[in-house]
């Protein structure tokens, strides 16, 4: 389990110093995730050696959203001023979402056959 997070926050650390190399454009940890994911893919890293962490971090993952959600109460007069762009840009990016996630799945089901 320890090598699993070892490995886990070796690439995201890769991705957050890529990240400020680019001037923080896109998150270290979606480099970092992409990176993990090729590495997975090219079999550099084995799916079993990670597992167990990757298991135990998203069985855990609401604790993850505690600060974001206490940062979001704090913030209520900017939530009270600006909700009407909020939840447009909220609906908007959603639906982008979800149409990106079934395009991708449909790339992946078509090259897995």
């Amino acid at each position: 389990m320890i090598y699993g997070l070892f490995v886990i926050f070796l690439f995201l650390t890769i991705g957050n110093l890529l990240s400020d190399l680019i001037g923080g454009f896109i998150p270290g940890s979606v480099i970092g995730m992409l990176l993990l994911f090729a590495s997975l893919l090219l079999k550099i890293v084995k799916a079993d050696d990670i597992r167990p962490s990757a298991t135990t971090l998203t069985s855990n993952m609401a604790l993850f959203f505690l600060p974001a959600g206490v940062g979001v109460i704090t913030a209520t007069a900017i939530l009270e001023k600006f909700w009407a762009s909020i939840l447009i840009s909220s609906i908007i990016s959603t639906v982008l979402i979800i149409v990106a996630v079934a395009w991708i799945q449909q790339k992946m089901e078509k090259w897995r056959q």
